[in-house]
């Protein structure tokens, strides 16, 4: 009994030294955070910009000017440093910044605000900010908003080119504006990447990057020699398509229709002959495009599509009554509700002419 006695009275010791005793490999316990962690991203273009910060509340208190002091740097958030990065340069109210993560902190005043991007993005919060690490500061002008419990940050008015980032905390929202130079990054991004991996290889490759080209009338020149590796791989009616449109836009009208005839000769599926017959129709040829739609309906007789091409060149070429017996044709093939709003719309206006 006695020795039972002793054996319960150390194994209760041991186990108060071990509660007792701080380990330093011991994680701490896993708890809500007053400020929780969030983090928002959003893709402009092809360039990709992530913000990671923490949501203070506000807790009725009075925000700005006391609990976020004026003219004292703002770690933007709460607890470690709100950050920011961005996968390619960009400007930043008009103001180049290279790619990279920051930390982002702000100036607020009862004003204008100051927005900083230091490139130590490590630290806690604004206790260690050092001004000569900065990478760019702009000025920007808060605006009346309404109450937001919690601070956030979002990003609205999308485009290709732009957005801004807007926190919003108590009543007060803070836009940021940001630009991206797209198709010039996109067409970097094809020269040192794209096409010098396995796209290069391919002719879809060189196809891909100089069709983007001629979709949005840049780099025409550089096109052209991409277009002529993909056919030199592939000939076909794919990629004869990019290189008529390209020598189009750069005003050689005669070897662009060289390229269209050599397109009649290679043309084989349905998408090869709509693609020559809309070459012919973008350049105002348009009996030439109803003879290949024509061809193509012939071969293609039990698609929606062909009849809704041809419908569109006999439009185009003032052929009202076959183009709606083209459309209808069409429009009671078709299966998908947006196409089958669209062609009978068209019908609808040609019927009023």
């Amino acid at each position: 009994m006695f020795i039972r006695k002793m054996i319960t009275i150390s194994f209760l010791a041991m186990l108060l030294v071990v509660c007792s005793t701080p380990s330093s490999a011991q994680a701490p316990m896993l708890v809500p955070q007053p400020s929780p962690k969030a983090t928002v991203s959003q893709t402009i273009g092809v360039t990709e910009v992530e913000v990671v910060y923490h949501r203070p509340a506000v807790k009725n208190r009075k925000v700005w000017g006391e609990l976020v002091p004026y003219n004292g740097v703002w770690r933007a958030g709460a607890n470690e440093n709100t950050t920011i990065s961005f996968s390619d340069p960009v400007k930043v109210q008009g103001k180049v910044l290279p790619a990279g993560t920051y930390g982002l902190h702000m100036i607020p005043t009862e004003n204008t605000w100051t927005i900083i991007f230091n490139k130590n993005s490590t630290s806690w919060g604004s206790f260690f900010y050092k001004e000569d690490e900065d990478a760019l500061r702009v000025t920007v002008q808060p605006q009346s908003a309404e109450n937001e419990e919690q601070l956030s940050y979002a990003f609205n008015d999308i485009n290709n080119n732009s957005a801004n980032l807007v926190l919003r905390w108590e009543k007060l929202k803070v836009p940021i504006h940001f630009e991206v130079e797209t198709k010039e990054i996109v067409l970097a991004k094809a020269r040192t990447t794209y096409l010098r991996g396995p796209a290069g290889f391919t002719w879809q490759g060189f196809n891909q990057a100089a069709g983007y080209c001629l979709q949005n009338n840049v780099n025409l020149n550089e096109a052209l020699t991409w277009i002529d590796k993909s056919i030199a791989i592939n000939e076909n009616g794919t990629n004869l398509f990019i290189k008529a449109g390209i020598l189009d836009k750069l005003g050689n009208s005669s070897d662009a229709d060289e390229v269209r005839e050599r397109m009649k000769m290679v043309a084989v599926s349905e998408a090869d002959f709509n693609n020559l017959g809309y070459q012919f129709l973008g350049v105002g040829k348009v009996k030439e495009a109803i003879d290949i739609f024509k061809k193509n309906l012939k071969q293609h007789p039990d698609s929606w599509n062909v009849y809704d091409s041809l419908g569109e060149a006999q439009a185009a070429n003032g052929d009202t009554k076959l183009a709606i017996e083209n459309y209808s044709k069409a429009l009671s093939m078709v299966k998908d509700d947006t196409n089958k709003k669209r062609i009978t719309d068209t019908v609808k206006k040609l019927k009023e002419k």
